[in-house]
């Protein structure tokens, strides 16, 4: 996708935490075909060396091996840069359950550390990855940005932390932020194994191995689905937004519309059978809900429609057939 925005900072310094990751990876190749100087720091944790493989040879492409725990890795990284898309972060729910210490080190202390090596660097603004999560048990559906319930999981607490620190950073040293809280977000370079795979990738790679996919009570969950590019425009738009009524705030990245379990493995199983079509007959198993999960998750996205201009392109029938043909060409 084409973004105006990005001929606008031509020329500039982008920091990509997380930068090997699957969020950070689309982002580092979007700025690199407009002609953005790209930082990429990552501790390769779980980011993977070939989601950043074809950049490597591009100048404007820089890697460098470090962890958000370590301060000195995160002012390096900082230097000369002119904004910063923060990615790096321990994900998964389940993985803060089972080991809240490494999720708080990273999440927290990490997140810390990049706001005070961004705060000494004197870079412009600060985009970092937020998370539905914060919505925690409130219940009313659509999640609107102002209201949030108390965290579910070790998970949840960090990244609703983050935010606090963000606007403490804002009102005590003048550092200009914007957390994007990011909904079930999912397209190309998504990691379909180990134990944490989000749901999507995870259930593409079973059904292609004609293996039942596995769904966490009867199928009546519910989440808001989001395309990888929908999130690489949240992002391009809250770096490059002259609105200041935009800034010091957070935002719903999402598409705004619902999708249960049951019709999401639908889906999958209907583009997947047209490369496959033995993959239509496959059963789906059934198992019981997991500690921390949410019913339902759906988004309200009026706020970044409002002050970011921000139009979805990509609904969850676009962006699953787009998914589904790049696993396929890459895993099969």
């Amino acid at each position: 996708m084409q973004y105006q925005e990005l001929k606008e900072i031509h020329g500039a310094k982008v920091l990509v935490t997380g930068g090997a990751g699957f969020i950070g990876s689309n982002l580092c190749e979007t700025l690199l075909e407009h002609g953005i100087n790209v930082v990429c720091l990552d501790n390769f944790a779980t980011g993977k060396r070939e989601n950043i493989q074809p950049f490597l040879s591009n100048s404007l492409f820089t890697l460098i091996e470090g962890d958000i725990r370590n301060l000195t890795d995160c002012q390096t990284a900082c230097q000369g840069v002119d904004y910063v898309l923060h990615q790096a972060a321990l994900g998964s729910v389940p993985r803060s359950i089972k080991d809240p210490i490494t999720t708080n080190e990273v999440n927290i202390s990490g997140f810390l550390n990049m706001l005070v090596a961004v705060r000494d660097a004197k870079v412009k603004r600060f985009v970092y990855a937020a998370s539905s999560s914060t919505y925690g048990d409130h219940e009313a559906l659509p999640k609107v940005e102002e209201v949030i319930g108390k965290p579910l999981s070790p998970y949840a607490i960090t990244k609703y932390v983050n935010e606090l620190y963000a606007d403490i950073f804002h009102k005590t040293y003048q550092l200009d932020t914007v957390g994007l809280r990011y909904f079930n977000v999912f397209g190309r370079r998504q990691d379909p194994n180990g134990a944490y795979a989000a749901v999507i990738p995870k259930f593409v790679m079973q059904l292609m191995e004609h293996e039942p996919p596995v769904i966490n009570g009867d199928g009546s969950y519910s989440r808001d689905f989001t395309y990888i590019d929908n999130v690489v425009q949240m992002n391009v738009l809250a770096m490059t937004t002259s609105n200041q009524n935009a800034l010091n705030t957070v935002y719903n990245v999402a598409y705004g519309e619902r999708t249960t379990l049951l019709e999401l493995t639908n889906i999958l199983k209907t583009n997947l059978a047209t490369f496959d079509p033995a993959i239509k007959a496959i059963e789906i198993k059934h198992r019981d809900n997991r500690l921390g999960d949410i019913p339902h998750s759906l988004a309200s996205i009026d706020k970044a429609k409002q002050l970011l201009n921000y139009q979805p392109k990509y609904d969850i029938a676009n962006g699953i057939r787009e998914a589904v043909t790049w696993y396929w060409e890459h895993l099969k």
